[in-house]
């Protein structure tokens, strides 16, 4: 932790504890949570950390902070991980899990507790699976698999995702806090186009060295052993097609990541050295 970070109360500590930790803040880029990398958490765990301590901050900054608020929020707060369509910001929420439950109610509360000093300049950002250095989740897994020498049976994966690079989410934050227009509640980014699961793991192996060798099997083939394993659910994840449009923030003058595959080569490229020292 470096030497000016400020640890945040619990979520239920007093109101005053928030406040506190407001003195001298401008603007505010909220962007901790709990998600299912950490243990085993139940539907009140996410609650707490995402929704709850959520609603804290908000009402602490929207009563001292002078800036803005943005919410790091994500797709899955509007749609399960079986979704297949487009999303963007008029999207009517109907989150599928846990962890999008509460990143919703949390979206809910940072814009009530705005709305009730009377102010809105505060924002939800929903993102996409976020790739970079240190990433975790899924991308990670996929990562994880690709980097074996033996064949792939993925070329049956149909699924098409948008992503978005840790850089191009930090640029979209900061244009939120400095652009002149006023805030709209909800905003989606992602990189410019939604690519294929199959290239995302042909690009990891490429930067970590490996063969391509992705094996077309018929789906008629795999559904029947993925049931069988009890695995269904997560192979129909992974044959969904889920797009995030970002236009709105494109038409204010962001600019998304263009090249998400050269991305993914060098992140992996940037991985298989890490191992080696």
């Amino acid at each position: 932790m470096g030497k000016d970070a400020v640890l945040l109360p619990n979520f239920d500590a007093p109101a005053e504890a928030f406040v506190t930790i407001m003195k001298d803040v401008t603007h505010v880029v909220h962007c901790a949570g709990l998600n299912n990398d950490h243990g085993n958490p139940n539907e009140a765990d996410y609650l707490k950390a995402n929704a709850e301590l959520t609603e804290q901050l908000a009402r602490a900054a929207a009563a001292q902070a002078s800036g803005r608020f943005i919410y790091l929020s994500s797709v899955r707060a509007v749609v399960g991980a079986g979704f297949s369509g487009t999303t963007d910001e008029e999207t009517t929420p109907a989150p599928q899990c846990a962890y999008g439950r509460s990143k919703r109610e949390g979206e809910i509360r940072i814009l009530d507790a705005y709305a009730s000093y009377g102010r809105s300049d505060a924002a939800v950002l929903r993102l996409p699976p976020v790739y970079g250095s240190g990433m975790r989740g899924n991308l990670a897994a996929l990562m994880r698999l690709a980097d074996t020498a033996l064949p792939l049976p993925t070329a049956a994966l149909a699924g098409v995702r948008s992503l978005i690079s840790a850089e191009a989410a930090a640029r979209a934050i900061l244009h939120l806090l400095t652009h002149s227009s006023p805030l709209r509640p909800v905003y989606v980014a992602s990189d410019v186009r939604p690519i294929p699961i199959v290239a995302i793991l042909e690009a990891f192996r490429q930067g970590l060295g490996r063969p391509k060798r992705v094996v077309a099997v018929p789906t008629g083939l795999i559904r029947p052993v993925v049931s069988l394993l009890g695995k269904r659910k997560s192979w129909d994840n992974l044959t969904a097609t889920q797009i995030c449009d970002p236009s709105l923030l494109i038409s204010e003058g962001w600019l998304p990541e263009a090249d998400t595959i050269e991305r993914l080569t060098e992140i992996a490229q940037l991985s298989k050295l890490a191992q080696a020292r």
